[in-house]
């Protein structure tokens, strides 16, 4: 990782992405800590994570990502620092936790105050970020998109992921039955948590989900994407719901970032237009954000708040897979795409 403006000003440091490059291509950029405007605040980070946003935008694969140069972080966990005109100033020294999509990877984010929750008492940083917008993600498709009640079983592709993993736990704190594909140094782990693994590399996934169940699951969640999306489709027992979230057959692949997407939303459409009980979504975090954005906040908001209470009930456990300080951005993103670790890489000051 290579340093730029390192002499002169002090106090603010981030982490660059220029272009498409490897990990080891991340530059770390000083600056001055900004100031605040009106009705935003700055936050001194103490805990960003490694999502598996940043490892597309490093490809530029994501879906909608700014373009280059930009500072990553998809989001952030830290103490306001100071406060601008008209905001409260009580907010100063309050441990906040904000989605940014971009710009978490900094020693210091300026936000704006409405997007800053807080972190209750007991909850550490690096906690905190591990169930962000993994948590939020993980709550909104289980219980906003799917609805899934006690008693009904689900599919999780990638359940020791960063989302997959937040999700199984909300799954079984809410008495539904979770099958989880992983590969198997993953098993152990999972069946701890009480769900079924499946080996998504041996054989024929979709035939091993069905001897599970037979009349088929409730809902499925796929990160996956590509051929994934119809397999779990199939999956579907009557009334159940498809809940795709990504990609990630598609993250090595060169060509237009939105065609994987529009595919599935081509196809999410076509399915929920026939007659049938099922139903499919493409779950997009930042939907309706630009028309509705005070609801929007306002369900953000709810939602984290539920899954910060399931991290204090003990519903979920932080998994942190390591953490690493923000000048070893480079070191955290290559762990991260090595999929040798389960949970959150987390970044810290």
């Amino acid at each position: 990782m290579s340093a730029e403006g390192s002499e002169g000003t002090e106090g603010l440091v981030k982490v660059v992405l220029p272009g498409i490059v490897a990990p080891e291509g991340l530059q770390v950029v000083r600056a001055d800590v900004p100031d605040p405007g009106p009705g935003q605040i700055v936050v001194a980070m103490e805990a960003t994570g490694v999502s598996f946003a940043e490892q597309q935008m490093r490809r530029g694969r994501y879906f909608d990502q700014p373009p280059f140069p930009f500072v990553p972080g998809y989001d952030l966990v830290g103490r306001v620092l100071t406060t601008g005109p008209g905001v409260d100033p009580g907010l100063a020294g309050r441990r906040v936790a904000a989605v940014v999509k971009v710009g978490g990877w900094a020693s210091q984010v300026v936000i704006d105050a409405a997007d800053a929750v807080e972190v209750p008492d007991g909850v550490t940083a690096a906690e905190a970020e591990t169930v962000v917008v993994n948590g939020i993600t993980a709550w909104q498709m289980l219980h906003r998109d799917a609805r899934v009640r006690a008693g009904q079983t689900i599919l999780v592709h990638g359940a020791n992921g960063g989302v997959g993993s937040v999700l199984v736990q909300l799954a079984r704190a809410a008495g539904v039955k979770v099958i989880g594909t992983a590969s198997p140094r993953h098993h152990d782990a999972l069946r701890e948590l009480g769900v079924i693994p499946v080996d998504y590399r041996a054989g024929d996934v979709p035939a091993r989900v069905r001897e599970l169940a037979p009349g088929g699951v409730d809902a499925v969640f796929d990160h996956i994407g590509g051929r994934s999306v119809v397999d779990s489709w199939h999956l579907l027992a009557r009334g159940g719901a498809l809940i795709s979230y990504g990609t990630a057959s598609t993250r090595d692949d060169t060509g237009s970032k939105q065609w994987p997407v529009l595919k599935i939303i081509a196809r999410t459409t076509l399915w929920n237009a026939l007659p049938n009980t099922r139903r499919a979504k493409f779950y997009n975090f930042w939907a309706g954000q630009a028309r509705h954005e005070d609801r929007f906040r306002a369900r953000l908001r709810a939602d984290l708040t539920e899954v910060f209470a399931a991290l204090r009930r003990g519903d979920i456990s932080a998994r942190i897979a390591a953490e690493l300080p923000l000048a070893d951005a480079s070191k955290a993103l290559s762990l991260a795409e090595s999929g040798t670790v389960s949970g959150k890489v987390v970044l810290t000051p």
